[in-house]
């Protein structure tokens, strides 16, 4: 008999770095239900964790993510597995940016259909030079529906619906330059680059980080006056922070700030 390998695999780091690997390098990570169960089991213990500070999601193999596991889908045609599947999945998705800390997607290769979508609910994303994207749904006769909702938050309608509509492939440059990711080095320096971005988050004040992440995709989804009412108590809120009085009192005496984070 053989050990199955787990379908996550989890690294912790003492600085407060997290690193959630997709495991199914044979696959290209493709997102099965049981895939999607275990990432979302990782992220809700995560997101408890006041420890963790930053989590970097990346992939096993060639592929970051290839998106949902066609043959499981083929093999279950049913109306009732496909609409539980795709629920699964847009939770899992919403986890991302409800839970309180940066979550950085680190994209060493492919990122097609829901691989894509990863990509776009990641808080943040970095990219290798060699990274290639795409929601190609429409080249089997399935519009990629659910893609869709984090390519329209990320991209511009037109930049959005062409990548929906042609199934064609970008790389890195152009994702960049459409705002699929904020980053993009070459393959042997990405996790050098993954690691400036991570510690100048861990460097700032955890709860003024936490605080901000949440308010930021609350206003996302409100009017104009009522997202700068919310956004005014948020920071009014912050102000009477420990951390925000430590920073202000360091800043003005230009000296490095000791944050509580709490």
């Amino acid at each position: 008999m053989t050990v199955e390998e787990p379908l996550v695999l989890r690294h912790d780091r003492a600085d407060g770095l997290t690193t959630l690997t997709l495991n199914r390098p044979g696959q290209f990570n493709s997102l099965s239900k049981d895939m999607l169960t275990a990432v979302k089991a990782e992220l809700d213990a995560i997101a408890a964790d006041e420890a963790i500070r930053v989590v970097v999601i990346a992939g096993a193999g060639k592929a970051f993510c290839a998106g949902h596991d066609l043959k499981e889908m083929r093999a279950n045609h049913s109306k009732a597995f496909m609409q539980a599947l795709f629920k699964q999945c847009g939770e899992l998705m919403l986890t991302l940016t409800q839970m309180p800390q940066p979550v950085i997607a680190r994209v060493h290769g492919v990122a097609t259909a829901a691989g894509c979508q990863l990509v776009s609910m990641c808080d943040l994303a970095v990219a290798a030079d060699v990274a290639k994207f795409a929601v190609s749904g429409i080249n089997v006769g399935l519009f990629c529906s659910t893609p869709a909702v984090g390519l329209a938050r990320n991209l511009g309608r037109k930049a959005a619906l062409e990548m929906l509509l042609t199934g064609e492939f970008i790389d890195a440059m152009e994702a960049k330059a459409k705002g699929l990711v904020n980053r993009v080095a070459p393959a042997d320096a990405l996790d050098a680059e993954i690691e400036r971005l991570a510690q100048s988050i861990i460097a700032k004040s955890a709860i003024a980080v936490r605080i901000g992440k949440g308010m930021f995709y609350q206003q996302l989804e409100m009017g104009l006056v009522e997202a700068y009412d919310y956004a005014s108590e948020v920071m009014a809120c912050n102000m009477m922070s420990d951390d925000a009085g430590e920073g202000i009192d360091a800043f003005m005496q230009k000296r490095k700030p000791a944050y509580k984070g709490c």
